[in-house]
């Protein structure tokens, strides 16, 4: 039916119940008495009109019957309120009185038959038109809010392939209560019982604000079942848009690894961005392009993407100028090795702030090509810091990693290497260079999530080091936000620390997401290898003589890092190239375990 078709109809539908309701209620009042005395006829041409009046005010013509509820019957209840108090107030100034006992009585004809030809729709809709789902048996988590938009949703989606059973929630005062008609069954400790006595075959946690702890544990008991487990959208995805209440997505490893998100100070962030030219090298990775995604909420006046890779640094323009029509994007295609091209790009640009997340950072790799990751990790550092103190930037960030401290790697004596550069142009330029050190992000490329994750596609088996190995992790957009606040806080000089909560073994990481796949241990097995050339048993955010034990902010710790002799960098800068990889593993793990003595003692004997 088109749009004033339907409109025309309820109109007159609601006319004909205006006009019956009075004069029903005359009728029951005065059974033998005229129908047609100048009170009826007053009443109803005053009823008449105010109920229009009111119906337009409140919508009753613009709502969907169909998924009638509490809010479209308030709105009949005002609507038909006010309009009888209008005829009651029509009648004391035509008539000199006001019959209360017969507007009662209209007043509530008027409702009944209103409400009932609405909601007589929904009715007949939900019982006879709307076919039956037959799809999964679907057992919602929180009957809270959340989840009974959730529970009415599926009910009211024909595309829906999950049938809604009832709904699981702690609140002792919800349980074995009924809401749209699905039962409260029971208490989150009872899921895997509730799910065999029920034959659930879908699981849906529908508690967007639910806190890390509370989801950890809701999910162990889920997980139990072997049944599928969906969650709704995050609380900031629904309220930002970007995702409907709808699009159901699957656990992830991140659900149980997060922490609660900090608040970030959005003013000091704005302050050094907003209105500025920002500059991001290795902007087509994953931690560089998150970065650019967090800088450009916050309206800088030009966003320069720089990276080597013309695919990513494509994909990550596309994204952003499909989000941000009106963000200015400028690319530049580069190797930062490239230091003539660097000097160009700083002088022709002009940034006000850069991002360095440009680097190698693949351990094993770095190990059998340590001299390409001096040429990237070093040389690559020195050339973008320098290009940036040459054209006035006002703060360089560099993007580091908790490899860097104690080094037993090439990649984290190359990232120490890169920060003792930062921290000397500090000291000689008058650009703020800061570094910013964290762990293993989630789902970033070269991660371990992504390998078990295809071995556990493939049948397994999931290959782990070691059984004892933790690392620490935070999510890709958690470390770029904390990324931008350090930003904010840099004086000049500083190596900034992000807290990464608790370590984790590598091995339950890996038995995590073999069950949140649906398989047992049986099923997919986890084989031992043994660790790999660099790598260490446990990482560390800040050495034992660079430790700030208070907070600069929430969740960011400012380390007190030595001082660096700049020469023997520079030394190493020229040299390189004629060591072999072996002793050129072994100078760079000197530099950056400072056994700078010991390395050229080495020097004067050879």
């Amino acid at each position: 039916m088109s749009y004033k078709k339907r409109i025309a109809s309820l109109v007159l539908v609601d006319s004909l119940i205006v006009i019956l309701s009075i004069f029903l209620s005359y009728f029951i009042l005065l059974p033998a008495g005229s129908p047609f005395t100048n009170v009826i006829i007053v009443s109803s041409i005053v009823l008449f009109l105010s109920h229009h009046l009111f119906a337009h005010m409140y919508k009753l013509y613009k709502r969907v019957w169909q998924y009638a509820s509490i809010g479209e019957l308030t709105g009949i209840f005002k609507a038909v309120t006010f309009s009888v108090l209008l005829t009651a107030v029509a009648q004391f100034i035509l008539i000199q009185d006001v019959y209360f006992r017969t507007l009662a009585v209209t007043w509530m004809m008027h409702i009944l038959l209103i409400g009932g030809s609405r909601f007589s729709w929904r009715l007949y809709r939900d019982t006879y038109i709307k076919p039956k789902l037959g799809g999964k048996r679907t057992l919602i988590i929180g009957a809270g809010s959340a989840g009974t938009m959730v529970a009415r949703q599926l009910r009211n989606s024909n595309e829906a392939d999950l049938d809604p059973i009832g709904f699981i929630d702690d609140d002792k005062n919800k349980c074995h209560l009924e809401i749209l008609d699905l039962p409260v069954l029971g208490n989150i400790k009872e899921i895997e019982k509730l799910v065999n006595e029920y034959s659930i075959e879908h699981i849906i946690i529908a508690i967007p604000s639910l806190g890390r702890q509370a989801m950890n544990e809701i999910i162990a008991q889920c997980t139990k079942t072997k049944v599928k487990t969906q969650v709704l959208p995050k609380m900031e995805d629904l309220i930002t848009g970007d995702v409907e209440v709808n699009q159901f997505r699957d656990v992830e490893v991140e659900d149980l690894l997060g922490r609660e998100p900090v608040e970030l100070d959005i003013e000091g962030i704005a302050d050094y961005i907003t209105s500025k030219t920002i500059l991001v090298t290795g902007a087509g990775g994953s931690i560089g392009s998150e970065v650019c995604r967090q800088i450009a909420r916050f309206s800088p006046k030009e966003l320069v993407l720089l990276g080597h890779g013309e695919n990513s640094i494509y994909a990550i323009e596309m994204e952003l100028r499909r989000n941000l029509p009106d963000l200015h994007i400028s690319t530049e295609i580069a190797d930062i090795q490239d230091r003539e091209k660097i000097f160009t790009i700083m002088a022709t640009r002009k940034p006000h702030v850069i991002f360095h997340a440009a680097a190698h950072k693949h351990v094993p790799l770095m190990e059998r090509n340590p001299e390409e990751a001096v040429k990237n990790n070093v040389l690559g550092t020195k050339n973008v810091a320098e290009a940036a103190s040459a054209a006035n930037v006002n703060t360089f960030v560099m993007i580091s990693t908790d490899k860097a401290v104690n080094p037993t790697s090439v990649m984290g004596s190359t990232k120490r290497i890169a920060e003792m550069i930062v921290q000397h142009m500090d000291m000689i330029s008058e650009t703020r260079f800061v570094a910013v050190r964290f762990g293993n992000v989630l789902g970033s490329r070269g991660s371990v999530i992504p390998l078990f994750k295809d071995q556990i596609k493939n049948g397994g088996p999931v290959t782990v080091t070691d059984p004892e190995m933790v690392r620490y992790f935070m999510t890709i957009p958690e470390a770029s936000r904390l990324v931008l606040q350090a930003g904010s806080l840099a004086q000049g000089g500083e190596v900034f620390v992000l807290d990464m909560g608790e370590p984790v073994k590598i091995v339950d990481l890996a038995r995590n997401l073999i069950r949140l796949s649906g398989y047992t241990e049986e099923e997919i097995p986890i084989v031992f290898t043994g660790m790999r050339p660099g790598e260490k048993m446990f990482e560390e955010l800040l050495g034992k003589d660079e430790v700030h034990d208070e907070q600069v902010y929430p969740k960011i710790y400012r380390g007190k890092t030595p001082v660096v002799d700049i020469n023997v960098m520079y030394e190493l800068a020229e040299t390189f190239e004629q060591e072999t990889k072996e002793s050129l593993r072994k100078r760079l793990l000197d530099i950056a375990n400072f056994r700078v003595k010991q390395l050229r003692a080495l020097s004067r004997v050879k």
